[in-house]
């Protein structure tokens, strides 16, 4: 945030009215400049202080929404250089590239086949975000492609043109769909630009270099666009990530707002070979394009990517977590055993993996540790045996099995004793301490 907490607090209302949810305003001001307070959770601030609250506590790179509907995105917004300081707001917009002469049928099989690249990971689903649709010189051809893309697919849009004309014409096909105008140029910034405003929306900028990446985001915003997408030119690598740096840096260290504006960066112009862009693109995920746009997506180079954007862009001062409770896995009855573990997303996907691979139906308890892993959370004192004795308890799992037997992670196997006497009724059976045996325990104890 531009302003201090003292600077904030002279706009403020001071009325110490409390339904900010602090008591003082000064401490929301506080609050606000800290990050830590939305300026909507106070009702009588006036409208000239909200304007300039609002434009001082705006990310120094610039958000924005790109798509429309499942796979719609935002870019940009981010605060810091390092993940380590904060994390990181919105991942990397990942794309493939087509051109507008594709046949048809061929186009509608390339899109099926991508839309099939979806992975579910600790409960997420990853997948990719964009088409970008390259001209080739036709406008008819390029607009029926455009068309296509927004009206049978989920995918978001890029299209790829320096002809103003047939971007029109492309525009009038698939606005709805909210896609990225690639791109502006110094040969035609102020048409592209005015269609660009006219119809709301966001614009790419093409440059030969910084410097004059700098000059046309200036005329841009001059005539009132305020969601840009910056390329700066560059397609050898060193220079790409040299670009990417600065731009992160001017806007986030120098406050330079004619940089302040999320990136592209196109592995697909950069390498012969898909193997090659799957490289580049993991650099640039991490180092700070908004979107990456390869020539094609195939699983064994778009699942590593997706999984590199899914660690880098997870806060890390809050682990993954599931909810507390009890889990259903394979139809359990009254007569199946009972499990517990810790509540880290990683812990509960892989346990609950291997429990529903090894086709014994069982109840699996869930206690939160706050996210914590097994060794972690016991080494906290959070997976003590009093404390997970306790939530048995309270579970209600009591109700619904005969037996009383319930199996603990083999690393927590210190805390039997504590829950043996936290659970007198119960019979605390040691668990594997590899996840991968769980199959071969539970598979035994049925027999």
């Amino acid at each position: 945030m531009g302003l201090t907490g003292i600077q904030i607090f002279k706009l403020l209302p001071k009325t110490n009215c409390g339904e900010c949810g602090v008591p003082t305003c000064l401490a929301f001001a506080m609050n606000l400049a800290a990050g830590k307070a939305e300026l909507d959770s106070c009702p009588y601030v006036s409208d000239e202080a909200r304007a300039q609250l609002a434009e001082a506590s705006a990310p120094p790179i610039r958000p924005m929404t790109i798509g429309a509907g499942t796979r719609a995105f935002k870019t940009g917004g981010e605060t810091v250089m390092f993940r380590h300081e904060k994390t990181f707001c919105n991942p990397t917009g990942i794309g493939a590239l087509v051109s507008s002469d594709m046949d048809p049928a061929a186009l509608d099989k390339k899109l099926k086949e991508w839309n099939a690249l979806q992975y579910e990971r600790v409960g997420l689903n990853l997948r990719p975000e964009l088409v970008a649709l390259k001209d080739v010189g036709d406008a008819d051809a390029f607009a029926a492609a455009a068309k296509k893309i927004a009206s049978e697919s989920e995918f978001g849009l890029v299209l790829m043109t320096e002809n103003v004309d047939a971007m029109k014409a492309a525009v009038e096909t698939c606005a709805f769909k909210r896609p990225l105008l690639y791109a502006a140029t110094a040969a035609n910034a102020e048409d592209m630009g005015n269609l660009a405003k006219e119809k709301g929306l966001p614009l790419a900028v093409k440059a030969g270099n910084m410097d004059e990446l700098v000059e046309l985001s200036d005329k841009l915003t001059g005539m009132g666009l305020k969601d840009l997408v910056l390329d700066s030119g560059a397609r050898e690598l060193k220079q790409v990530f040299q670009d990417q740096v600065a731009i992160r840096r001017a806007a986030l260290k120098a406050g330079n707002k004619s940089v302040g504006f999320p990136t592209i960066a196109f592995p697909c112009e950069m390498a012969g070979n898909l193997d090659m862009e799957t490289l580049i693109a993991s650099l640039l995920i991490a180092k700070y394009a908004g979107i990456v746009i390869l020539s094609d997506f195939k699983g064994e180079s778009l699942f590593p990517l997706l999984l590199e954007r899914l660690n880098i862009y997870t806060d890390p001062q809050r682990p993954m977590t599931v909810t507390e409770g009890i889990y259903e896995i394979g139809a359990p009855d009254e007569n199946s055993p009972v499990l517990v573990t810790t509540n880290f997303s990683l812990t509960y996907f892989i346990v609950s993996g291997e429990i529903e691979g090894s086709r014994v139906p069982s109840w699996l308890l869930i206690l939160d540790t706050e996210g914590l892993s097994v060794m972690t959370a016991w080494a906290a004192g959070k997976f003590s045996g009093d404390v997970v004795g306790m939530f048995v308890k309270k579970s209600g799992i009591a109700d619904k099995v005969k037996h009383r037997k319930i199996i603990i992670p083999g690393y927590a196997a210190s805390i039997s004793g504590e829950m043996e006497e936290e659970l007198p009724d119960w019979e605390i059976l040691i668990g594997p301490r590899d996840a991968s045996l769980i199959p071969k325990y539970l598979k035994d104890m049925a027999t």
